[in-house]
């Protein structure tokens, strides 16, 4: 089979006008060329909602280990990362197939229904502690005194960490955020000693979980590791992706949907009145500036995508901010609406690699939404303009959201 690159359209999504608006891009690559080459990622982007969602489904499309992004470094750059490139290779999600079920079939047992729902009165109890922090000065910034810790702090808790260490989970968090973005040989640096340090720390406590077990996530893996199903490499490497993907995601989730609630007064304020579209609107917000911008995949072997045949080894990258505002899909796509229905968006994913924490992250989003107005009702921007950064390719991140109340 052939390399179709040539033949599709090309286009640069680094440029400042892309980093600072992917949308206008997006919308534009669409109607152009829905599949199209991007050369400074040597892969194929998509753009329809129907091509993700196939994408998303089909067994020879798999996910794509975030260490392969590491392999375009020079060899002493990648020696100098081996530590970081083998946790990697551990974590859930960028194993091998095999592999990434036996983990996802460990936390299932964890992540049910009824233990998510069993959450939410510490949910309550933390985005109240939280509200009251900051209560008495009427103003906050929302991403440091809310949309960070409260995730922070309940991850934590299913992980069984001490309190106290827990403004370290959120200084490690945002340095290994380096490894999900096209970040710099000094950002992964740090990622890889963040990493580390981790790892370290994780060890104490599994230890400590072998010889006396409790009701948490470090348990199980613990009680797993004795039946031979996990090491303990194993282990501390995918609750660092835990304690990071469990309160990333969540965090962005949180500050990235009260700013559509600001920017559409319209729709806060039917919220204010009607606290029980709260869950409608979580989805709206999950399908207008989800969590993940972009879900990469690698084909295991020859495949057709949206009519093309590609070989085993292309990469897709699904941009998720497209095909979640597509208008074959979506009625009027970039209007946040919070009574949407349907609301068939892919923020989470889908199949095999759908993201076991959706239902934690939905939960989370609803209590701190629904406290947040109801204690708050008047909250308001304090901002000229949002102080988002660029999260390449094709993501953002708000570094802060003022607000006052």
């Amino acid at each position: 089979m052939t390399d179709v690159s040539g033949a599709l359209r090309s286009y640069d999504i680094f440029t400042p006008e892309a980093m600072a608006d992917p949308m206008t891009l997006l919308h534009r690559i669409r109607d152009e060329s829905p599949v199209s080459w991007i050369p400074q990622l040597d892969a194929y982007l998509l753009t329809r909602h129907a091509d993700i969602v196939s994408v998303l489904k089909d067994r020879r499309l798999d996910t794509a280990n975030l260490g392969r992004g590491l392999e375009r470094l020079s060899e002493a750059e990648q020696e100098e990362l081996l530590p970081l490139r083998r946790s990697i290779a551990m974590w859930m999600g960028h194993t091998v197939p095999a592999d990434h079920v036996r983990f996802q079939q460990l936390l299932k047992r964890y992540f049910t229904p009824a233990t998510v729902n069993a959450l939410r009165p510490r949910v309550r109890e933390i985005t109240h502690e939280l509200l009251d922090a900051v209560a008495p000065h009427g103003r906050m910034d929302v991403v440091k005194d809310l949309a960070y810790p409260l995730p922070a702090n309940v991850i934590a808790e299913i992980l069984g960490m001490p309190t106290s260490e827990r403004e370290k989970l959120q200084a490690w968090s945002r340095d290994i955020l380096a490894v999900f973005q096209i970040a710099d040989m000094a950002m992964l640096r740090q990622a890889q000693r963040s990493v580390l340090e981790m790892q370290d720390y994780l060890r104490v406590l599994v230890d400590e979980r072998r010889r006396e077990p409790r009701e948490d996530i470090l348990s199980m893996f613990a009680a797993a590791e004795r039946d031979g199903t996990v090491t303990e490499d194993e282990i501390v490497a995918n609750c660092v992706l835990l304690l990071f993907a469990g309160h990333e995601t969540t965090a962005g989730l949180i500050a990235n949907g009260l700013l559509l609630l600001f920017d559409n007064p319209d729709q806060l304020a039917l919220l204010r009145s009607d606290p029980g579209l709260t869950p409608s609107a979580v989805e709206e917000m999950l399908r207008c500036d989800g969590p993940a911008g972009v879900i990469v995949r690698v084909s295991t072997e020859p495949v057709e995508v949206a009519g093309h045949p590609f070989p085993a080894g292309s990469q897709f990258y699904l941009a998720m901010l497209a095909g979640n505002r597509d208008p074959d899909v979506f009625e009027q796509p970039d209007r946040f609406d919070i009574t949407r229905k349907p609301n068939r968006h892919t923020a989470f994913g889908m199949g095999t690699f759908y993201c076991l924490g959706a239902a934690l992250a939905r939960m989370e989003t609803d209590e701190c939404f629904r406290i947040l107005l109801d204690r708050f009702p008047e909250v308001r921007p304090a901002y000229k303009s949002p102080d988002l950064l660029p999260a390449p390719p094709l993501g953002h991140r708000l570094a802060t959201l003022e607000a006052e109340f």
